[in-house]
């Protein structure tokens, strides 16, 4: 379930970036508040014709989420706000190194023990994320901070989600937390925090100032985009019923090549052959450890 969240997580920030390039619109808080927004209403109506199950929200299971939301809300921000400053290759090189923060976590919170080649996949993880630091012509260290922090809440959602889904089973009617419950759950609690982090970051100035708002392309395209996400949540949902995590993870790995060189040449991002090579040295590291961790799975 962890490997899951974190690849349709990333899959949705990078969709979200691409939606605020295209129209050059700098409320990202906003946009996630609104896309988190249309998969409630589509999740709910869904839920209300019988089509799929969700579990009521009690007052007791939001307390016991309501952690691993606000860890959730903060993965999405620090996103958005290091896409600003760096490109999305790098970005994907960069989060590596949640896998090793992760693997530590499991390690010291868990008693969970990793393989040699586990291990020598996340050094070689390691590696490429300074390579590929040293070598950024875009280099921003802002940008590098933000993801720093990014990396710290990810491997904290993966590793704190853990604990969370047996407790909340146990508040649940039905004793059972399925996927669409935890959409369901995770974007409806992620509203109102929302709604506060516009006025802490003061987006509310620039809402009333932009004229995209008066666009009906723009509101299309967001609009599409949470349709979009939610569809990304509901495949990858099923693809992992059909497969298994370990499969779902390899697939991930070898999914962020090409994503990665798309993103350099559609944003005309200026790179040299060093960091080209330490981006690429990274994505083969991904691969390597989504193998790894498959023979782990294996033996175990």
């Amino acid at each position: 379930m962890t490997l899951t969240w974190k690849a349709v997580i990333w899959k949705r920030i990078k969709r979200n970036f691409y939606a605020v390039a295209s129209y050059d619109f700098n409320a990202g808080i906003s946009l996630m508040l609104y896309q988190n927004f249309i998969s409630v209403i589509i999740v709910s109506v869904l839920s209300f014709m019988g089509i799929i199950s969700t579990e009521p929200l009690t007052w007791r299971l939001v307390k016991v989420w309501l952690p691993v939301n606000v860890i959730f809300v903060g993965m999405l921000i620090t996103s958005m706000f290091s896409l600003k400053y760096i490109n999305v290759a790098m970005v994907t090189v960069l989060k590596n190194v949640t896998n090793v923060i992760t693997a530590l976590g499991e390690m010291y919170l868990f008693n969970k023990n990793h393989d040699t080649r586990v291990w020598a996949a996340l050094f070689l993880m390691i590696i490429s994320a300074i390579s590929g630091g040293l070598t950024d012509l875009s280099f921003h260290a802002v940008g590098y901070a933000w993801q720093i922090v990014n990396c710290f809440l990810t491997a904290s959602y993966s590793l704190t989600l853990r604990r969370v889904m047996d407790t909340a089973k146990q508040v649940t009617k039905s004793g059972n937390l399925n996927e669409f419950s935890m959409v369901l759950l995770n974007n409806t609690l992620s509203l109102p925090l929302g709604v506060l982090l516009i006025f802490v970051f003061n987006e509310v100035d620039y809402l009333l100032r932009t004229p995209l708002l008066r666009l009906p392309s723009f509101w299309l395209v967001m609009t599409f985009s949470g349709c979009l996400g939610l569809a990304i949540s509901f495949t990858s949902m099923w693809f992992l019923h059909q497969t298994g995590a370990t499969t779902y993870s390899l697939v991930g790995s070898l999914n962020k090549i090409p994503l990665s060189i798309a993103g350099i040449f559609l944003f005309k991002v200026p790179t040299s052959l060093e960091n080209s090579a330490s981006i690429f040295f990274g994505l083969v590291a991904g691969v390597i450890f989504a193998r790894a961790k498959m023979r782990e799975r294996s033996q175990s």
